[in-house]
């Protein structure tokens, strides 16, 4: 395994990190297979991961409890706990504590190594960081010995990330979504350029675009070069950069974690010439070209009050710019249907760290159809 530094932290961490948002679940439900699970986790570790990212939502609550159990039998010794601050939880300053506490409970853990505000926006610093003082409740953990390193994870425009940087000093790294597609889009290649200067160290999540640059459409894969997978070679976009200390890959399955093991031990800073990075930015021309709706199946928008499977319902529409209507409608037979029980709440919207307005495109996908 490769390791590099973490900004201002000084902590040495793995080229790759573990997130713990995609683990493998039991067939036909959505609760996790923890054997497995924590079979594969621990296999990672074995091979020098020592980076776990796990969050209070993930796995409907449950991906935090079961870090904790995979770090069990020796393993907390050797690989560093991630978890975030839930900041559309915080109702009053009270909150922060009491949240705190309920997430070392889960992971049966004394102390969390990395801490971070979870996917911070321009709307959530406002009203919920600086209107309840949760720095100063972070300060007060951290003096505590509870918390080890603080830093926070984004989604919104460059400008806010900026102001985000700029408003704290205290912060000591982010993790920002961050691919061969998304180089202008939130934080981007910019954002990331910013916060390596200011010293922090730069996660970058989604590395593979919620698996849409693992196995890309046709017309994208063919700009690639067959030297190297696709997945490799959307990893290496970001392990080339030198202010990337960390990506994070969410690892379902033992094939994901050898893997993408085998790649980062190849990973290098200025591992890909100039031809290798123009290869990339026409691939990115071409996925742009194709992409309907940017959704990237984080799931975050769910569980649908009124029974949509949103992801899901995008998944089949972004096939129209390549198949038509026909191919859509044959992965979803029933999408205007599903798309129609949108009574238009809002809940989605607010949860969706891409800021797409999901009611708006649901209801274009119905009339469509």
């Amino acid at each position: 395994m490769k390791y590099r530094k973490m900004g201002l932290t000084g902590v040495d961490v793995s080229a790759l990190g573990f997130g713990c948002m995609r683990l493998p679940v039991i067939e036909g439900t959505d609760k996790i297979d923890e054997q497995e699970a924590i079979r594969i986790i621990r296999m990672g570790i074995d091979n020098g991961i020592n980076y776990l990212d796990t969050a209070f939502f993930y796995h409907s609550g449950e991906s935090e409890r079961l870090v904790g159990k995979a770090v069990k039998d020796g393993y907390r010794e050797k690989a560093y706990i991630a978890t975030k601050l839930p900041l559309g939880e915080i109702k009053c300053e009270e909150d922060v504590e009491r949240i705190f506490n309920e997430q070392l409970k889960k992971l049966d853990v004394d102390y969390v190594d990395f801490y971070l505000l979870h996917a911070v926006n321009n709307d959530s610093w406002d009203n919920k960081v600086i209107k309840f003082d949760v720095l100063p409740k972070i300060e007060k953990l951290i003096s505590e010995g509870k918390i080890k390193h603080f830093g926070f994870s984004f989604h919104d425009d460059l400008w806010v990330f900026k102001k985000v940087i700029d408003a704290y000093d205290g912060f000591e790294f982010c993790q920002i979504q961050l691919n061969y597609i998304d180089t202008d889009y939130q934080a981007g290649i910019e954002g990331l350029e910013y916060a390596a200067a200011k010293g922090l160290g730069v996660i970058a999540m989604e590395p593979l675009l919620g698996g849409k640059l693992a196995a890309p459409h046709e017309i994208v894969a063919e700009k690639l070069d067959k030297s190297k997978t696709p997945v490799e070679w959307a990893l290496d976009f970001l392990w080339n950069r030198p202010e990337i200390s960390m990506l994070l890959s969410g690892m379902g399955n033992e094939k994901m974690v050898t893997e993408n093991i085998g790649y980062a031990c190849n990973s290098s800073v200025g591992m890909l010439k100039e031809t290798d990075l123009e290869m990339l930015r026409e691939a990115k021309s071409a996925f742009d070209d194709l992409t309907a709706v940017n959704c990237t199946g984080c799931e975050y928008c769910m569980p649908c009050p009124f029974g949509v499977e949103i992801p899901k319902v995008f998944a089949a529409y972004n096939n129209i710019t390549t198949g038509g209507r026909r191919l859509v409608k044959e992965i979803m037979p029933d999408i205007e249907y599903v798309a129609e029980r949108c009574q238009k709440c809002g809940a989605c919207v607010k949860a969706c760290p891409q800021h797409i307005d999901i009611p708006d495109k649901l209801h274009k996908i119905k009339n469509q159809f």
